[in-house]
């Protein structure tokens, strides 16, 4: 099953295919999407659709995990998150039927078995899961590799998907 996870956000979109066969991982691509400061909310969220898209048309994933929203106490930018996820949700659920959803807790839970691990636990993880040289750049690639072998995990459990 190639699994494609995604960790949204305004700024940068991390990405992460992932290949889960008979319960080995296999590390495929990652990187982000990335929107530059300078231009209006309208065009880094077109920016955001169309990455996204070629993203998911580029790679064919079975499944998609996204992580759900974590707000934080400025709610300027969550809101502009929340904008970017809700792109990020709508260009996914066009290309691919089979898409769900993990909190930040469930991913962290799944990946280092301790719901509040610190970022870098995360990392960890994810680099020694995957058998990776180094640790996944920038941070955001990470956390949707991290998304992505959650799903993996969970596939058999608990689904919250659109379909």
């Amino acid at each position: 099953m190639r699994i494609l996870g995604i960790d949204p956000g305004y700024a940068i979109v991390g990405y992460g295919l992932i290949e889960y066969d008979k319960g080995k991982l296999i590390p495929l691509d990652y990187g982000a999407v990335e929107t530059p400061a300078k231009l209006s909310t309208t065009e880094r969220l077109i920016m955001i659709e169309k990455g996204i898209t070629d993203i998911v048309t580029d790679f064919k994933p079975d499944e998609i995990a996204v992580e759900e929203l974590f707000f934080n106490t400025n709610i300027t930018t969550g809101i502009k998150v929340a904008q970017a996820r809700g792109v990020v949700l709508l260009s996914c659920a066009k290309l691919c039927d089979k898409l769900f959803e993990y909190t930040p807790l469930q991913i962290k839970s799944t990946v280092t078995g301790n719901g509040t691990a610190a970022k870098t636990q995360v990392q960890f993880m994810v680099r020694s899961l995957l058998r990776l040289r180094e640790t996944p750049k920038p941070d955001d690639a990470a956390d949707a590799l991290a998304a992505a072998i959650c799903h993996a995990y969970s596939a058999q459990g608990i689904k919250r998907g659109i379909k």
